[in-house]
């Protein structure tokens, strides 16, 4: 019985294999997923101890499999976003294979899927189809744009998202747009998935009521597009694309030290703008100029501001002019690059490293999730192989070797 759900018997077929301690323990999570959003919800869940059994294609596999080969022949994007799940492979169009998820359906609480626009519905996977013949799972739905409304049929990826919310005239130079570094789309539409997996089996465990999820890359994008949203639509002007420095705060952003290292630092308010003033750059007369006074005047005056923090960065190293703001209690950092965040003091401090296994029995560091459950170790299990767990999954449907052999042979799993 799972935890969050009294009134929900797990069938005997569907014995769970989750970590016992944890609080999804007893939770039975079936995806059809690929690449990031899905499978990055789906960790989080395998991670607070829900059982997640990814469905992949018979053969290679989520696509994401091969994204790259970095980590000891395997994918960066698969290894950060698939540990302590189980493999299943199954061919969806093949009947057999769909009875087999159906089976599965049978003993799960959470079924999500981020197919391509309509492959769910083509496959009797709808989510009214859900609802009626197992009116306890929460169904989740991750698509690019919606499953209603004009673009509802468009094929969507983490760019083109970051270009269509807008986000991508917001990053960069003002002499050049880019991406942001990292699939934030992706991201986002994961972590509401997951959210709202949780808040639809805490409703259903209260109400007896499991309501389907659905999220959007474009509608959770849109969501963290709320600030410059609000500026634009009520300022008149979209935020200026500033490199490193803040629209809409100064000084705050990245400067040049003597030996050509950039520190980062920013004031918030008028105490430390006047604290800046006196004990970091040594003009305390530029907190009353007029030019600087407030907070929006100095984002007007931008370039002189800029040039007066400049000149005195430019007189010391980067860990001197670090440690003299850390001293009059200024936020700032330097600029690392990945390999410096890698090392970073405060994850090996804090012991926020943990081995994983990966396919092929090389283990890789993996960062522990950043939510803390005190007196809860965190769950950090394998990374499967394709199909790894195919096998065990169709014996505890009560396939036998002759028929699992079958299935194989036919190319259904």
């Amino acid at each position: 019985m799972g935890p969050i759900d009294a009134i929900s018997v797990v069938p005997v077929h569907m014995a769970p294999m989750s970590a016992p301690h944890l609080p999804l323990s007893g939770i039975t999570v079936v995806s059809l997923e690929q690449a990031v959003a899905a499978p990055y919800a789906t960790r989080q869940l395998a991670d607070l101890g829900a059982r997640v059994i990814k469905v992949e294609r018979p053969g290679d596999g989520d696509f994401a499999r091969r994204y790259d080969t970095t980590v000891h022949g395997q994918s960066s994007y698969f290894v950060w976003l698939n540990r302590s799940k189980e493999s299943l492979t199954l061919d969806l169009k093949a009947p057999r294979g769909r009875e087999i998820l159906h089976r599965l359906l049978d003993g799960a609480d959470v079924f999500v899927q981020n197919l391509a626009p309509g492959a769910a519905d083509r496959l009797g996977l709808g989510v009214e189809v859900l609802r009626e013949r197992w009116p306890r799972l929460v169904p989740c739905t991750i698509s690019g744009y919606g499953t209603s409304g004009p673009w509802a049929d468009r094929k969507s990826y983490d760019l083109l998202v970051q270009c269509q919310t807008g986000l991508v005239s917001l990053t960069g130079t003002a002499d050049e747009t880019a991406r942001v570094g990292i699939s934030v789309a992706d991201i986002a539409a994961g972590m509401y998935a997951y959210s709202g997996i949780l808040t639809a089996l805490f409703t259903r465990a209260t109400t007896g009521t499991a309501h389907p999820v659905e999220v959007s890359l474009f509608e959770a994008l849109a969501e963290w597009m709320g600030q410059p949203a609000y500026y634009t639509r009520y300022g008149g002007s979209q935020p200026a694309r500033l490199g490193t420095q803040h629209p809409t705060l100064a000084p705050y952003g990245a400067y040049a030290a003597a030996d050509g290292r950039e520190v980062l630092f920013s004031i918030q308010n008028e105490r430390e703008w006047a604290v800046l003033c006196a004990e970091f750059l040594g003009r305390p007369e530029l907190t009353d100029d007029p030019r600087f006074a407030t907070s929006s005047a100095r984002v007007a005056h931008r370039d002189e501001l800029n040039a007066v923090v400049a000149q005195r960065c430019a007189r010391s190293g980067a860990e001197e002019v670090l440690k003299d703001l850390e001293s009059i209690g200024i936020a700032c950092a330097g600029v690392n690059d990945v390999a410096a965040f890698l090392d970073h003091p405060v994850l090996a401090a804090r012991g926020r490293w943990a081995d994983v296994a990966v396919p092929g029995g090389a283990t890789v560091q993996a960062l522990l999730p950043p939510a803390d459950l005190a007196g809860l170790p965190a769950r950090m299990d394998p990374v499967p192989g394709v199909g790894e767990h195919t096998e065990a999954i169709l014996a505890e449907l009560g396939r036998t070797a002759e028929e699992i052999e079958a299935l194989r042979a036919d190319a259904v799993v």
